[in-house]
C-alpha cells in the first residue's frame, strides 16, 4: 500500500495496540530515490534484516517482495525524486512489554514523501550547530547497528537545538568526543 501523506492520509491506520507504537518495538529503513530509482537499496534491506534479527524480529515479506513493493511505489508516487520508509513493527499484542504475545510482524510497506532537511540557503551558506547535553547511547545500553524506532535520543537533542536556535545538534560520546548530529552524520577533515 502507498501511503502519501498529501493524497491519501485518511489510508493510513495504526491499532493503538500495536507494538510499534506503544513500545518503539520495531525497525525501519529510509531509502532516498532519484529519477525513481532507489539508492543502495541491497544495503538497506540488508541493513533492516540485520536490525529485525537483533531483534528476533520476523519480517513477513521475503527479500523479494520488498524489493518488488519499493518499486511498486516508487511507480505509483508522483515524485521522480523522494525518500521512501519502510517500517516494520512486532504487530498487533496485548499491553505488556512481552514480545512474544504479539501475532505477526506488521510491514509499513512504504510511506513516500520529499525530504527537506536543510533549505538551499543553508546548504550554500552553511549551518549553524549547537553541541547538546544529550549524550549518545553508548553500544553497551542499545547496539548502535539496530535502526530501531526508537529515535527519543535525537529528539531531546533535536529539542535543544531549537531553543539555541541552532539549525543542528551535536551529540558528544560518553567520553566528551563528537560522535553524531541528531539528523546528520559528521565527517571530520
Amino acid at each position: 500500500m502507498l501511503l502519501d501523506r498529501r493524497r491519501h492520509p485518511s489510508e493510513a491506520r495504526i491499532s493503538v495496540f500495536g507494538h510499534g507504537f506503544l513500545y518503539g518495538d520495531g525497525v525501519f529503513e529510509g531509502v532516498r530515490f532519484c529519477n525513481r530509482r532507489p539508492f543502495g537499496l541491497d544495503r538497506h534491506l540488508r541493513r533492516l534484516r540485520n536490525s529485525a534479527a537483533a531483534l528476533l524480529l520476523e519480517i513477513p515479506l521475503s527479500a523479494e517482495q520488498l524489493i518488488r513493493a519499493v518499486a511498486d511505489t516508487i511507480t505509483a508516487s508522483p515524485l521522480d525524486d523522494g525518500y521512501l520508509r519502510i517500517i516494520v513493527t512486532r504487530g498487533v499484542g496485548p499491553l505488556g512489554i512481552d514480545p512474544s504475545s504479539c501475532g505477526r510482524g506488521n510491514v509499513i510497506i512504504i510511506i513516500v514523501d520529499e525530504l527537506h532537511m536543510l533549505d538551499e540557503a543553508r546548504r550554500v551558506e552553511g549551518v549553524s550547530v549547537t553541541v547538546t547535553s544529550t549524550r549518545c547511547m553508548t553500544a553497551d545500553r542499545l547496539d548502535p547497528r539496530i535502526k530501531s524506532l526508537n529515535y527519543l535520543n535525537a529528539i531531546l537533542a533535536r529539542i535543544e537545538a531549537n531553543q539555541a536556535g541552532a539549525d543542528e545538534a551535536i551529540l558528544l560520546n560518553h567520553a566528551g568526543r563528537v560522535a553524531e548530529g541528531s539528523a546528520d552524520n559528521l565527517f571530520i577533515f
